[in-house]
């Protein structure tokens, strides 16, 4: 279920597309004028925009413009025109999908899924945070005290597996698997080596850890210091 906001001015097509999302089970509020919508686009903050091109008070175009620069909402674009160079020009403009007319209620939620989908993996990863050790997927950097960690992509993509872990024991088989995209066949060395160059930049040994534990048998876990099982 989504909170949509409706920018059409034509009432019975407003009427039919209301109807249609709310029996696909959508939340659904409607403007009839451009400037209408673009007040409930920032204020009423919808999941999504179905935005007219034809509107009595300002051109479509310039209000998906308009909406763009203060919002980040994903906007579907309702034209009446299939022209390839003008659906081009409405996605560079900021438009995240468009539909052409007539358009069933159908075609509609599927859209307005898909958009909600890709949107949402859009979203920046919150950077993760152990103790003093920060670990920032989106900038592929991490720090420790306060001071930037010199690691290689592997070494990187190994500390944040275990980082979004934390407190948890992860076994080198689920490593091998996730972090190295290879199926286990007993490499433990491989795995060993790099949480021992991991540690080194960390400033720790296996026989004095701070944030990585060996759990014999089974894994390693990364915790905070001080925080034991």
């Amino acid at each position: 279920m989504a909170t949509v906001l409706i920018v059409e001015d034509d009432a019975t097509i407003r009427t039919a597309v209301i109807r249609a999302l709310t029996e696909h089970g959508h939340v659904v509020s409607s403007a009839a004028t451009a400037m209408s919508g673009l007040q409930a686009a920032v204020t009423a903050r919808p999941d999504v925009v179905l935005l007219d091109l034809g509107l009595p008070d300002l051109d479509g175009r310039e209000v998906l413009r308009m909406i763009r620069a203060v919002s980040a909402v994903p906007i579907i674009v309702v034209t009446a025109r299939a022209d390839e160079a003008e659906i081009v020009r409405l996605l560079d403009a900021g438009a995240d999908d468009y539909v052409v007319k007539p358009f069933g209620g159908a075609q509609l939620d599927a859209r307005i899924r898909a958009v909600l989908r890709r949107t949402a993996s859009d979203q920046p990863e919150p950077a993760v945070t152990v103790g003093s050790l920060v670990v920032d997927a989106r900038a592929r950097s991490a720090s420790l005290d306060g001071a930037p960690l010199d690691l290689t992509p592997r070494e990187f993509d190994l500390l944040h597996y275990l980082a979004v872990r934390a407190g948890a024991v992860v076994t080198k088989r689920e490593l091998l698997t996730e972090v190295w995209k290879q199926p286990y066949a007993g490499a433990d060395k491989t795995v060993d080596v790099h949480l021992s160059w991991l540690r080194r930049k960390l400033g720790e040994t296996a026989q004095e850890p701070r944030y990585l534990h060996t759990v014999r048998r089974v894994g390693v876990r990364l915790a905070e210091p001080g925080d034991q099982p």
